[in-house]
This record gives C-alpha cells, sequence and structure tokens, in this order.
C-alpha cells in the first residue's frame, strides 16, 4: 500500500494537489474571515500541518532519491547558483512549499488583523488576493490600509 501511495504522489502529483488544496482556504479567508469554519481551518496549524507533511514526504522522497542537500547552501553565493538549484525538481517543490505556507500565514495574520481593525472584508479582498500570487506586494498593500484604519503609523505591532 505504501508503495501504491509513493508512486501515485510523484513531485508533479504533489504539486497539483498542494496548488488545488490551498485555494479553499484561500477562499476561506477572502470570503468567511470571521466565521468559526474560517477559525478553525485556516487560522489554526491545520494548513500548517498538512503542508509541513508534504514539505516531510517530499524531503523522504529526495532523501531516498540520493538528492544533495548539502547544495541547497549554495543558492546563497550568487544568482547562477540560484538559478542552478531551480532547475532541480526536488529544490523547486520544497521551495513552492515553502512559498504556500508562507503566503497562507501572512493571509492568515492579514485577515485576523483586518477583522481585528475593522476593516471591510471588500477592502482586504485586493490584497488577500495580491498576496495569494505575489506574496509581499499583498503583505504591503495591506500595511498601507492598515495604516489609515490603525490611525497610526508604526515600524511594529
Amino acid at each position: 500500500m505504501l508503495e501504491q501511495i509513493s508512486t501515485y504522489f510523484t513531485f508533479e502529483m504533489v504539486y497539483l494537489w498542494l496548488n488545488i488544496g490551498v485555494i479553499p482556504f484561500w477562499l476561506m479567508l477572502i470570503f468567511l474571515p470571521n466565521s468559526k469554519l474560517g477559525s478553525i481551518f485556516v487560522s489554526s496549524i491545520f494548513p500548517i500541518f498538512i503542508l509541513g507533511g508534504a514539505y516531510v514526504y517530499i524531503i523522504y522522497k529526495s532523501f531516498l532519491g540520493s538528492y544533495e542537500f548539502d547544495s541547497n547552501f549554495s543558492l546563497y553565493l550568487g544568482i547562477n547558483e540560484l538559478s542552478e538549484l531551480f532547475s532541480n525538481q526536488e529544490f523547486l517543490i520544497i521551495f513552492w512549499i515553502h512559498f504556500l505556507a508562507i503566503n497562507l500565514f501572512c493571509g492568515s495574520w492579514m485577515s485576523k488583523d483586518g477583522s481585528r481593525l475593522l476593516i471591510s472584508k471588500y477592502l482586504m479582498f485586493f490584497p488577500l488576493i495580491i498576496t495569494y500570487f505575489i506574496g509581499p506586494l499583498g503583505v504591503f498593500i495591506y500595511w498601507i490600509i492598515r495604516m489609515f484604519y490603525a490611525k497610526k503609523i508604526s515600524l511594529y505591532d
């Protein structure tokens, strides 16, 4: 049975399931920001647990496939080394899981913080969508909106 699961969940299949799997979380963040359902599924450890499980699975499959993890540290040496790392499927899927988890975490924080500051969910729509696709730009847009609702400019909270 484990061999069948391992055969089914190739890197490509994990990539497709991850991309489809985060959409319900983002829809709850956008359309049901204050609901109990959103609190249980999105603002809890649940999505991070799922993404963390996928992360561990990919690392395990990479380890079995004799992936050289120490080559990951070459990404700090220059953009050419980073480009070489992205040509490796194992590194790329690990990076993608990292990207999805961080963006979802930021989206969850933005949604909770926006609710606390009584920012309209219609106004939150734009920065959440941008965060889903472009991460840091969406957080920046949210921060600008947040300054008007918090009625203060602060570098930390």
